[in-house]
């Protein structure tokens, strides 16, 4: 099988127009689709200059004219781009990807990846297999569904119209409208529509044989335009269940591949995700692991009605007993060299009068040592006449490293700040 042709960049790097990455061109077509894949997002993945592309802070992977280009998060705009950075942070982004239930890998298959030049949509890709094939080993579901049809015994609702139009000739037949029970139903031709993605954008790679495998064991369906509506139309109940895992993933593969981004007789697909998103989910999910052990109860998106219509949220609120609030918003930049935006401050004090917090927190990932969080580093916001108690709020910096992999104990670490300034 041959190897797949692959660029791996960070966020915020930029990729030129006729220029060789890790040994492979970026051509114009790579080019000129991912401007139409940027237009169909409002401009939200890249910036566009002359004949270059910049990213933004979506990573993930995309798919294109056979050139798969990765994108990879990275804090510190001056760490090195070698080899070695770039397999520590494909690492960090599975495993963000992973405690956030947005791609299923065992813990012992992450170390494989990089050895064996895999992307995030071989991951996916074999998650979905491996899902259909667990479905086809445990017995595909039958379900009931009206076919409208021509018929030889009259069966089900005679549709008097078409009768008449389509068996002037043939009285011996019937236009009817009846029920069907069998395997070519909806939930299998969502199935079918996500195998045959996989199938045109695997070829020449191991996953390709491993596909066509699968869709020799898979039911003959009829093809179908599969669109977001077509998944709100899917059954959700007890016969339904085993295939939740599998339709999760086809709607990922089949909502972002993209066929009207056309470059020559190739497809594009592409899976991208905001890193700001994903770190505050990843904090999240850290968190509520560590508060049992705490004493915290952790919330997510919690949100408040602020003016007319209007709600606003924190992205994480603590809670310990029944009057102790605390504020967490995350934010995925570096600022070893800077300050917090007035904005941002502007936005902590509201929250701690809204949530009637004593203590707001911006959390910030960092290459370097941890901050070391007390009393002191949580600071007063200016002085309100007749106030006794003022708000407070200070800058927390994580190193999300530890050994060079993600450090499990984030949670625990952020945590115990609270704690120390609280205690103090």
């Amino acid at each position: 099988m041959s190897k797949p042709k692959s660029i791996q960049v960070f966020e915020y790097s930029t990729l030129i127009c006729g220029q060789e990455y890790n040994g492979h061109h970026f051509k114009k077509a790579h080019f000129n689709a991912l401007v139409k894949l940027n237009e169909i997002h409002k401009g939200n993945y890249f910036t566009i200059g002359v004949n270059k592309i910049t990213f933004k802070n979506y990573v993930g992977v995309l798919q294109v004219d056979g050139l798969v280009i990765e994108i990879l998060p990275k804090i510190d705009q001056y760490e090195s781009d070698s080899e070695s950075s770039k397999i520590k942070w494909q690492a960090a982004l599975i495993e963000m990807l992973r405690v956030t239930k947005r791609l299923k890998i065992k813990e012992k298959d992450e170390a494989s990846v990089a050895t064996q030049s895999k992307h995030l949509l071989d991951i996916y890709f074999e998650w979905f297999l491996a899902e259909v094939q667990k479905l086809i080993h445990q017995g595909l579901i039958k379900q009931y569904y009206k076919e409208t049809s021509q018929v030889k015994a009259l069966k089900g609702k005679l549709e008097f119209a078409g009768h008449i139009a389509k068996n002037v000739v043939h009285k011996e037949r019937f236009y009817a409208t009846h029920q069907v029970y069998d395997k070519d139903h909806l939930l299998h031709q969502v199935l079918f529509c996500a195998l045959e993605i996989i199938a045109s954008l695997t070829k020449g790679s191991y996953l390709y044989s491993t596909c066509k495998k699968v869709q020799l064991d898979f039911p003959e369906v009829k093809t179908i335009k599969v669109s977001a509506k077509t998944f709100e139309q899917i059954p959700h109940d007890r016969k339904t269940a085993p295939y939740e895992t599998a339709l999760a993933i086809a709607r990922i593969i089949i909502l972002n591949f993209a066929p009207n981004v056309k470059t020559g007789s190739e497809n594009m697909l592409a899976l991208l995700f905001d890193m700001n998103v994903l770190w505050e989910q990843y904090i999240l999910v850290r968190l509520q692991r560590a508060q049992e052990k705490k004493g915290f109860t952790i919330i997510g998106q919690n949100s408040k009605p602020f003016w007319q219509n209007i709600a606003i949220r924190p992205d994480i609120v603590l809670s310990k007993g029944e009057n102790e609030n605390y504020i967490i918003d995350t934010k995925w930049k570096n600022i070893d060299q800077s300050k917090p935006s007035t904005q941002d401050l502007r936005q902590m004090y509201v929250y701690n009068e809204y949530w009637n917090s004593k203590k707001a927190m911006l959390l910030y990932p960092t290459n370097a040592i941890s901050s070391e969080i007390n009393e002191k580093d949580f600071v007063a916001f200016q002085e309100t006449p007749n106030v006794k108690d003022h708000h407070q709020c200070s800058l927390g910096k994580i190193s999300i490293f530890k050994e060079g992999r993600l450090d499990e104990e984030i949670g625990n670490t952020i945590l115990k700040w609270f704690e120390t300034s609280k205690n103090e």
